[in-house]
């Protein structure tokens, strides 16, 4: 059977070869603690669930949900966010409802890509800001997150066939796979940057919910000119507990989600429009008070794998942000790779190999906070043995 060509431009996804191992592990008997994937382990947040079984049981739910997003839940993002980043969206134009962030970011490349156009995409980074180019038939020019510039882009440093072939740029801070939280003064620099070369600057903002000691998150849109290049996907995934609920939002400029909706009115019908009316009830002020608690339990998690970590002589910075630890690989190991399938196997413990999130990656691995206090202790335990 033969398969198209554009599978071979790109390797099974990460994750999906992550939950393979697993699987054959526990097949096998073997006690595997995962701490590879950001899923969060515990419940969504009780009034989220409780809009959600009522939405449920409404008629109106039923039918063919509205490629833009029911009205409702439109609005209700257009409130979050005068809330909480004083961003005003007109929810009529300047907010659509996603299947997700994962699917927004994929299909914004076949919405902006022609074949020959690159997308700038921060490495190390999520693997679909690399993938989704490739699929739809352009590449991916890495931007390397550079310690030393606080996990900064240079922009300065693409060269200029890449910057005029550039047509999109994807950016995440909080950031994946690193916790950084943004520098100072880069939302201003890439504004300046997408409007001289003509980029649509994408921000995935999936963790500017789950932050810190007093550290408070903003958005892109917060940056004077930033909708007049840009748009941000909020995803109420980790904040929120609601990875399987596929819930996200695109928002700010007006034209560019006028393109993305022209496209995903000819891909899909939209989500179910029960699980938009329990994306409102979630992002009501509400349930504020419940994800401070969720945070909190994130923070001690935090503390006590990086405490961890350092007795057994590996330091990492308690990161102001996301649900992950990002720490250096110890000396001995050829890649990241090797340190994490050598961990699998004698520790029966599963972490992120850095290199998988992009060639800056290489020689760190990422440990994901979203496990129950115990097992997430036995796991570093046995890392620490090691």
């Amino acid at each position: 059977m033969r398969r198209s060509s554009r599978l071979d431009r790109i390797p099974p996804y990460m994750f999906a070869e992550l939950e393979r191992k697993v699987r054959i592990k526990r097949a096998a008997g073997v006690d595997v603690i995962s701490l590879g994937i950001g899923d969060p382990d515990t419940p969504t947040f009780a009034e989220i669930v409780r809009s959600m079984q009522g939405a449920v049981a409404n008629p109106s739910t039923h039918r063919y949900p509205s490629n833009r997003g029911r009205q409702e839940f439109r609005q209700a993002v257009a409130a979050f966010y005068a809330r909480r980043f004083g961003v005003e969206l007109n929810p009529e134009t300047e907010v659509m409802a996603a299947i997700g962030a994962k699917e927004c970011i994929f299909n914004l490349n076949l919405a902006f890509l022609d074949p020959g156009d690159a997308a700038l995409a921060s490495d190390p980074g999520y693997p679909v800001y690399t993938g989704g180019p490739l699929l739809a038939g352009g590449e991916a020019v890495l931007l390397p997150l550079n310690p030393d510039r606080g996990f900064a882009p240079d922009l300065e440093a693409v060269g200029h066939v890449d910057r005029e072939r550039a047509r999109l740029m994807f950016l995440n801070y909080p950031n994946n796979p690193t916790g950084a939280t943004v520098p100072e003064g880069l939302f201003e620099e890439v504004v300046e940057f997408a409007h001289r070369h003509e980029i649509l600057a994408v921000h995935d903002n999936a963790y500017s919910e789950t932050t810190y000691d007093g550290y408070v998150a903003p958005s892109f849109l917060q940056t004077p000119g930033a909708k007049a290049v840009g748009v941000e996907v909020f995803s109420l995934s980790k904040g929120y507990n609601m990875t399987g609920w596929r819930c996200a939002a695109i928002v700010g400029n007006a034209e560019a989600i006028e393109h993305y909706w022209h496209l995903k009115s000819n891909v899909d019908s939209g989500n179910f429009e029960a699980v938009q009316l329990a994306g409102a009830a979630a992002l009501a002020p509400e349930v504020d008070v419940e994800k401070a608690a969720m945070n909190e339990i994130y923070r001690r998690r935090r503390d006590l794998v990086c405490d961890a970590l350092a007795e057994a002589g590996v330091e990492v910075a308690p990161p102001k942000g996301t649900i992950y630890i990002w720490a250096p690989i110890p000396a001995g190991f050829d890649s990241s790779a090797a340190y994490c399938e050598y961990v699998l196997e004698q520790a029966a413990v599963v972490i992120s190999p850095g290199g998988a999130y992009g060639a800056s990656g290489e020689g760190y691995f990422r440990i994901s906070l979203t496990t129950p206090d115990e097992r997430l202790l036995e796991a570093v335990e046995r890392i620490r043995r090691l």
